[in-house]
């Protein structure tokens, strides 16, 4: 029996290797290897030519790690720390309403979790060192043993909301990497369901009314703990009426 078929958005980045200057389709394999560890199978999605038919034929999706958003989406003028990508934000919002619609499953990763929030009608913070007064989210060379070769990584904790499916999945409380300057600031129609203790940061968030819709702030993908990759891929075959894999968490 074939595997969950995991969507995951990529970067059209131009890239240089040997001979060769172009753009390509990109994203790290950490991801890749997320979905794969967990008994999903992977395939990119790339932000050109963007059209919601590839949700046809997935049976979940990864909305991945990246840049900024452009602000102008919920109504705010543009901070001068941010940076956007036009192409990605029209692809990733067009794909994240139209996961939303089918109940596909979904995973939102840093990034991700604020295309969900900005899909659901909420509003990001633009620069967190404005709001909270440090920069430890995304902390200095070394500090985190957590991330496979991300040594600019933050290291911190989250706790989570009794009753949530983030609880069920990673109990009351965890240490996390991190790397990011936007945050959550409104969750919109979904549930904050995670926060970092010290500065209460949103860690979390999701919508237990959907199959599987879940975005958590930091990269569990540069990590050994998969538990939310694993939860994704059992929703996707569940959903499919797939056999899901053996995973140990």
């Amino acid at each position: 029996m074939r595997r969950p078929l995991i969507g995951m958005t990529a970067y059209a980045q131009q890239v240089q290797y040997g001979s060769n200057d172009l753009v390509a389709g990109m994203l790290p394999m950490t991801y890749v290897r997320a979905v794969h560890a967990v008994g999903g199978r992977a395939v990119l999605i790339t932000p050109d030519d963007p059209g919601t038919d590839v949700i046809d034929s997935l049976d979940g999706i990864v909305f991945s790690g990246g840049g900024d958003i452009d602000p102008a989406y919920w109504g705010a003028e543009r901070h001068p720390a941010t940076e956007v990508d036009k192409e990605r934000d029209e692809s990733e919002i067009m794909l994240m309403r139209a996961a939303l619609e089918a109940d596909l499953p979904l995973l939102g990763v840093c990034r991700g979790l604020q295309v969900m929030a900005v899909v659901g009608g909420g509003t990001l913070h633009q620069h967190l060192p404005d709001i909270i007064g440090h920069d430890r989210h995304r902390a200095a060379s070394g500090t985190d043993p957590l991330a496979a070769d991300a040594s600019a990584y933050g290291r911190h904790d989250v706790i989570t909301e009794p009753g949530s499916i983030a609880h069920r999945l990673i109990g009351a409380h965890s240490t996390v990497n991190s790397f990011h300057h936007q945050a959550v600031d409104d969750p919109g129609s979904f549930t904050a369901t995670g926060w970092c203790p010290d500065d209460r940061v949103i860690e979390i968030i999701e919508d237990p009314a959907h199959a599987y819709a879940v975005g958590v702030q930091w990269h569990p993908e540069r990590t050994a703990d998969l538990r939310f990759f694993a939860a994704l891929v059992e929703a996707a075959a569940k959903r499919s009426g797939l056999k899901p894999q053996a995973f140990a968490a």
